[in-house]
């Protein structure tokens, strides 16, 4: 049975850790980590939320990889099979459909995001890399497998999971 009796401000233990400190903890203990970004709701220009890896190209010599749109608790079971992918020695082709790392033979894409153009999403990541690094973005279907730079893509789907990596031709 848990104590339900009110402690006393001194009593609690004092958890908070520098953000830095909490990335190279991760690291240290998985050879990677992941940050989450909120959505952004307010304003004028409202922007989903969104989790990405630090440390996948030291671990596996691979970029980085952003997932928008999903909670990061998915983000991260996900993240975690494409590590164990690379960590197997499996090879992770960028920039086309991609089938097996999904349930259901759904397609994915790991599309390559132009350093240059979004160097604002990842802040932690640049200061972790000391500058610009090599990402993609990992698109996921939507129900109905449809990819988000497809045209049946979900509508609805669209401000949850915006395209900033390459479309195969």
């Amino acid at each position: 049975m848990w104590d339900t009796r009110e402690m006393s401000g001194s009593e609690l233990p004092d958890f908070r850790i520098p953000h830095a400190e909490k990335i190279e903890w991760m690291i240290e203990t998985s050879g990677w980590a992941i940050e989450p970004v909120a959505a952004v709701v307010d304003g004028e220009h409202p922007f989903p939320g969104y989790v990405y890896t630090i440390g996948f190209p030291q671990r596996f010599v691979f970029p980085e990889v952003v997932i928008f749109g999903l909670t990061p608790v998915a983000s991260k079971g996900i993240l975690d099979l494409v590590a164990q992918q690379l960590e197997g020695g499996g090879e992770v082709p960028l920039d086309v459909p991609v089938v097996g790392l999904l349930d259901n033979e759904l397609r994915c894409v790991f599309a390559t995001i132009p350093e240059a153009d979004h160097g604002g999403l990842f802040a932690t990541g640049r200061a972790w890399h000391r500058g610009d690094f090599a990402a993609v973005q990992l698109m996921w279907p939507d129900r109905q497998g449809w990819l988000p730079y497809e045209d049946a893509f979900d509508l609805r789907l669209r401000t949850v999971q915006p395209v900033i990596g390459r479309t195969p031709d």
